[in-house]
């Protein structure tokens, strides 16, 4: 496995972010392609070129694009626009040397012929095929429902380009079981973040410095190496007032850990 870094959580410019990744010892950055300067209308080949020269420079890859834009893939007054925006992204991914390109997707409904979930399997077939042209998969993040219903989305589509993004804080604070999570993806999982949590007495969710939440981040490290796991394991810090010193010592546990 190797450590990434989220850059756009380090609160940079992006120059300064993937030269603070590579300090921080990370051997891969995960972008954030949705705003600011890295979205495909403001990122052209020649800005692609630049950016990719500086992440190699540093001794960096891409290990994740990330297309997160508002609205769900089962809104069907939303999905067209939602889909349109998602494959910009993924066409970028070739001239920055990705294959993996993340979003949350909406809710996934339990029931097959719910009319959600027949809007987001016709959308995720279309973004599904369009990235396999392109040798790219799309890694849909976990956490508003249980790994194995996502599992099960996944199956029933024809694409094959349709993986996961592993989040356990995502799903810890959603009060699913993180670690048996990954067993239940383990042939949909592409890309993983390394993010701590809590769910608390009053039902809030907390997101906390990596060790410190209710993830059991050994535990979870252990149960990506039982499945074969050989992808990044990337740093994701949403929130605290110290972002750098968090992502810094989350690198160094991981490092003690893998």
């Amino acid at each position: 496995m190797k450590i990434g870094i989220f850059a756009s959580n380090l609160k940079m410019g992006v120059k300064e972010s993937i030269v603070t990744s590579a300090k921080l010892g990370a051997e891969g950055v995960q972008l954030w392609n949705s705003s600011r300067e890295l979205t495909p209308w403001d990122l052209d080949k020649t800005g692609r070129a630049d950016l990719l020269h500086l992440i190699k420079s540093n001794g960096m890859v891409v290990a994740a694009l990330c297309a997160e834009f508002n609205g769900g893939f089962g809104n069907p007054e939303v999905v067209e626009e939602r889909v349109a925006k998602t494959k910009e992204v993924i066409a970028m991914a070739p001239d920055l040397e990705a294959t993996v390109i993340s979003a949350h997707i909406g809710v996934i409904p339990e029931d097959p012929n719910d009319a959600g979930w027949k809007t987001m399997a016709q959308a995720m077939e279309e973004v599904g095929q369009f990235a396999e042209r392109l040798g790219c998969v799309f890694a849909v993040e976990t956490g508003p429902e249980a790994p194995a219903l996502m599992a099960r989305f996944f199956s029933s589509l024809k694409t094959k380009a349709m993986k996961a993004n592993y989040d356990p804080a995502n799903l810890l604070m959603r009060g699913y079981d993180p670690i048996a999570g990954v067993k239940a993806l383990k042939d949909y999982i592409v890309h993983c973040h390394a993010k701590d949590g809590a769910r608390l007495p009053d039902g809030k969710r907390e997101e906390m410095p990596l060790g410190k939440g209710g993830v059991g981040i050994p535990a979870y490290i252990a149960a990506l190496r039982e499945i074969g796991y050989e992808g990044f394991v990337t740093v994701e810090r949403e929130s605290g007032d110290d972002r750098e010193g968090d992502i810094r010592r989350a690198v160094e546990y991981l490092r003690t850990l893998m």
